[in-house]
Formats: C-alpha cells, sequence, structure tokens
C-alpha cells in the first residue's frame, strides 16, 4: 500500500489544518548569552555579598571608635569619661565620690564579727577596739573550710609566709639572699605572738595589713578569708597540738617514741 492510500480525505483536511495553525516558535531555540554578560552577573552576586560579609565581622571583632549607628536612640550621646574634668562641680572633677552614708545595696555589713573581725565602742571618747575571739556563726569550721583556705593560703600567702606557715616563703627567701635593705621579714605564724591573736585580729590583718604588709580585703572575699584563718589554725595545731587534741591510741605512741 502505498502512503496516503489509506488516509480518509477528512483526515488530510484535518492534517492540513494542523501544519497550518502550528506555533513557529516551537523549533525556536535561545542562543547562549555571550561570556562579558554572565561574568558581569557572578561579579554582580559576589559584590552584593560583601556588605553582608562586612557586617557579620563587624559584630565579632572589636574597635577603638565607635560603631555607626544610624539610629542613635540615645544609645551614643555626650557622656563624662572616667578622670575626666567638668565645669559643672565646683571642685572640677567628673567623677562624684559617694554621698557619705550611703550604703550600697546588699552591702549593708552590719555583722562586725562576720564582716570586720572586730568592734568598736567609745570609751572616755575615744575609740576602743575589741578583736572577736571564734568564728562567726554564718561560718562552719569543716574539712571543706579548711582545704578551701589551704588553697586560697598558697596562692595569697605562701609567698611570704611559706607553705608550712614559718615565714619562709620564696618572696622572704629572695629579699633575705638579696639583703634587701628595706625588707621586714614575713612573721612566723607559729610564734606565741601570732598564735595567741584572736581569730578576729588574723581576719582583719587578711583584710587590712599590718604593718609592711598590704591588705587583701579587695582581693579576697569574706568567706575566703575565714577558710584561711581556720587554714592557719590548722597549721598551728599541727605544730603546736596539746595532748588533749592527740587521740589517746596515738598520745600512748607518742609517749613511747620518746
Amino acid at each position: 500500500m502505498k502512503r496516503g492510500e489509506g488516509i480518509l480525505p477528512s483526515q488530510q483536511i484535518m492534517s492540513q489544518e494542523s501544519n497550518q495553525f502550528e506555533n513557529p516558535l516551537r523549533e525556536l531555540r535561545l542562543r547562549r548569552p555571550p561570556f562579558w554578560l554572565v561574568a558581569i552577573f557572578l561579579i554582580a552576586v559576589v559584590v552584593s555579598w560583601l556588605p553582608l560579609v562586612v557586617a557579620a565581622r563587624r559584630r565579632v571583632q572589636t574597635s577603638a571608635y565607635p560603631r555607626i549607628q544610624i539610629m542613635q536612640d540615645m544609645g551614643n550621646q555626650p557622656r563624662y569619661k572616667e578622670q575626666q574634668t567638668s565645669p559643672i562641680f565646683a571642685d572640677g572633677r567628673a567623677d562624684r565620690p559617694p554621698i557619705p552614708g550611703t550604703v550600697a545595696r546588699g552591702q549593708l555589713n552590719e555583722d562586725d564579727h562576720y564582716y570586720r573581725g572586730f568592734s568598736t565602742t567609745m570609751v572616755g571618747g575615744k575609740p576602743q577596739v575589741t578583736f572577736f575571739k571564734g568564728f562567726p556563726k554564718e561560718v562552719t569550721v569543716d574539712d571543706r573550710l579548711i582545704a578551701r583556705g589551704q588553697q586560697r593560703f598558697a596562692i595569697f600567702c605562701s609567698p611570704c609566709h611559706g607553705m608550712d606557715g614559718s615565714g619562709h616563703g620564696m618572696v622572704n627567701e629572695r629579699a633575705t639572699e638579696l639583703q634587701e635593705p628595706k625588707w621586714v621579714p614575713a612573721a612566723s605564724l607559729h610564734s606565741d605572738i601570732v598564735m595567741g591573736r584572736p581569730d578576729g585580729h588574723i581576719f582583719n590583718t587578711i583584710t587590712n595589713g599590718i604593718r609592711n604588709m598590704p591588705g587583701y580585703g579587695s582581693q579576697i572575699p569574706v568567706p575566703d578569708r575565714w577558710a584561711i584563718v581556720s587554714y592557719i589554725r590548722a597549721l598551728q595545731l599541727s605544730q603546736d597540738a596539746p595532748s588533749s587534741a592527740v587521740p589517746a591510741e596515738k598520745l600512748q605512741t607518742l609517749k613511747q617514741q620518746q
């Protein structure tokens, strides 16, 4: 059978009509854009990312200059910095001292035994200082407190007083070796004078210092100061313990050794 012999006339008419109305854009193909146009597009995309990268870096980077604020909202306003002068006040200082009699919130510190270690009374118009004996009620002397005191003692006290409290710390030994003319040897914590002082006296010495020894009140908080006092008492007890503090079975052994 030849081509077209089996096709009806109506089918031929429909085929011709479909060919007549076929979309001329059907076979159209877009040409590949030129290289320069692709390069410009990629560069524009990369450049658009730069503000985001700069902003992200600025958020984690410190600078000596104030940040740029489009909306100020009182975030950056004229103000005095520390140690600046000011014509507003009579003394010319921008830094204002605390008003006499004011107490910071939570810092009333009215318990003399816990916060100072001594009490002051007026006798004959003169202040009379009395150091407290024993530890305040806020302090519980146990193994944990003594261990904390040992750690703080090793950091702040041992450089001069030595790890055993005998006064032969590395600073004291070095100053003695160099024969420093103004060096005052560190006191032994096992001397009768120090051992006879009340606990409040030792606490006050740690806080405010004594003679050439500086105070550590600004560096050691109150609980740690009492921890150091407890460890000093433990050191003293280790070198000069009374017989009543030694267990009976060990006391008998010590007597036999002597």
